[in-house]
């Protein structure tokens, strides 16, 4: 006879359920861990021996067979511990199996028999709330399964004795309660009125913010673009609880949520040129969520554009456009969503200089070329709003400080922010995907909202020739044509929209 423990493997931000199953049979004393487990999982074993002995629980002297059903599908790291040393538990007596029927369990075990924190406790607790079962837990990450509400039965052990003690009746496991703190890095946010000068750039990252659109900013060295990019966080609004639930889904699978809170505050994930393609995009032997991910909902910053390896900008194309990364692999396909805004950097040339004659470099204009034709025509077609950022000068650094900052422009862009969402959400079709901001919008639902007036089709149109704008870049001048006349309050999108929207786009670097 079987015992058995429900619990979960991971599939992008979904759960599948595992069945533990554990039985007795003939053979040398040994335990064999079977349905295609990876290193860690195989490890147990001696975890759970070792757990089990701090317990003064001694191993049963037959084979002990762990099957983790379905057995074709891949399972992967430590959060087996548990739910393999409780099935044992159960085939031994010391705990009732219809009790455990009742939860899913995930956690790692310590040699002493203590409980460790594991990844995706948030999406296991989620997936348990929707099956009307409990969870089995670490202490640690009790308020991370809270959230999946308050109907949802949680026993967050410290160790695997405290846990056995509670099934017997000699002690309690309190259910854990939420944490209302916000997990963020404690810092303020800059202000942009440390950036003097660049108020061309200043409007363009304000139009950026109030429409979710990606944006490029290329200029020389010092001239404020990385300065820029770290004050758009602190203009955009804080995540929905529907956004802030998925935010923290990945980052649950990630390991990146401490103390149970969840993230309201939305990504900004600055990424270094050497970042490799798995890195980017997600993979490794897990499939972990790469940094498109880990920046759902929120900023990905790019500096140093062309520095980055071809391949690994190249795979930025399929996510900018649906939203999602998908990793494959030869046991499994994986889907993490990676709906982020691109924010990207670059200077004009290697050395930076080319529009000043006293610092170029003797290879001037034809290192430009080169270095601004490492971004490739498609990728830079899917960037939406391009703007030069020249070298600030000693007039514009004595100037005082702007008298509008990152509060005046935050609330400015939370207004826009909600006029597109109540937009969107009066158009939603059911079964469609959801539309928040105008650079979600597509097909004939951006004809419908984003449409100008016969002015500014008409501009448009004859500028899509003469700069031999593609579809997707014609599209593009729309959104942001959308964004600016929601900024102004304007219903129509008239020419003066689409004037501006198109000085935002300029011919691919290099061409």
């Amino acid at each position: 006879m079987a015992a058995r423990v429900s619990t979960v493997a991971f599939q992008g931000i979904g759960v599948l359920d595992i069945d533990c199953q554990v039985q007795m049979t003939g053979g040398p004393v040994t335990i064999m861990v079977v349905g295609l487990p990876d290193k860690a999982v195989g490890e147990s074993r001696e975890r759970v021996r070792a757990a089990l002995h701090a317990l003064g629980i001694s191993m049963p002297p037959q084979r002990l067979i762990v099957n983790l059903a379905p057995a074709d599908v891949m399972k992967e790291g430590s959060h087996f511990d548990l739910p393999i040393a409780l099935s044992l538990l159960v085939l031994m007596g010391v705990l009732p199996g219809e009790e455990l029927d009742r939860f899913y369990a995930l956690g790692e075990l310590g040699l002493d028999g203590s409980i460790i924190p594991v990844a995706g406790v948030l999406p296991a607790a989620i997936n348990a709330a929707a099956n009307d079962k409990g969870l089995i837990c670490p202490a640690p990450c009790g308020g991370e399964a809270a959230w999946a509400g308050d109907e949802l039965e949680i026993l967050a052990a410290p160790t695997l004795l405290s846990l056995v003690n509670h099934f017997k009746g000699t002690q309690i496991l309190a259910r854990p309660e939420r944490r209302m703190e916000l997990l963020e890095d404690g810092a303020s946010p800059k202000d942009l009125r440390d950036v003097k000068g660049q108020e061309t750039a200043k409007r363009a990252l304000e139009v950026a913010a109030c429409g979710n659109h990606n944006l490029l900013m290329l200029g020389p060295p010092g001239s404020g673009k990385s300065m820029l990019a770290s004050r758009l966080p602190g203009l955009l609004p804080p995540l929905d609880p529907t956004e802030a639930l998925e935010v923290s889904m990945i980052h649950s699978i990630a390991g990146n949520l401490e103390g149970g809170r969840l993230i309201r505050k939305r990504p900004y994930r600055e990424v270094h040129h050497s970042a490799t393609l798995a890195a980017m995009v997600g993979g490794g032997t897990r499939a972990k969520p790469g940094e498109i991910s880990l920046a759902h909902q929120g900023v990905l910053f790019l500096d140093e554009l062309p520095e980055f390896a071809r391949g690994t900008l190249e795979a930025l194309r399929q996510p900018l456009e649906t939203g999602k990364a998908t990793i494959s692999r030869a046991n499994a396909h994986v889907t993490y969503p990676a709906r982020f805004q691109l924010v990207a950097a670059m200077n004009p040339c290697r050395c930076g200089h080319m529009d000043d004659p006293s610092l170029a470099c003797s290879r001037v204009p034809k290192c430009a070329q080169e270095y601004q034709s490492k971004i490739s025509g498609p990728l830079f077609d899917r960037i939406d709003l391009h703007v030069d950022v020249p070298a600030v000068t000693a007039a514009d650094l004595s100037l005082p400080p702007p008298r509008e900052g990152t509060a005046e422009v935050a609330a400015r862009v939370g207004q826009v922010r909600a006029l597109q969402q109540e937009r969107y959400a009066g158009l939603a079709r059911k079964g469609s995907p959801v539309v928040r901001t105008n650079a979600e919008a597509d097909g004939e639902l951006l004809e419908h909202v984003a449409g100008p007036d016969a002015q500014g089709r008409n501009l448009l149109t004859e500028a899509a020739e003469r700069l031999k704008l593609s579809a997707r870049g014609y599209h593009r001048v729309l959104r942001v044509a959308r964004t600016l006349a929601d900024m102004e309050g304007s219903a129509p999108v008239r020419r003066i929209h689409v004037a501006e929207a198109l000085g935002y786009r300029r011919i691919a670097p290099g061409r």
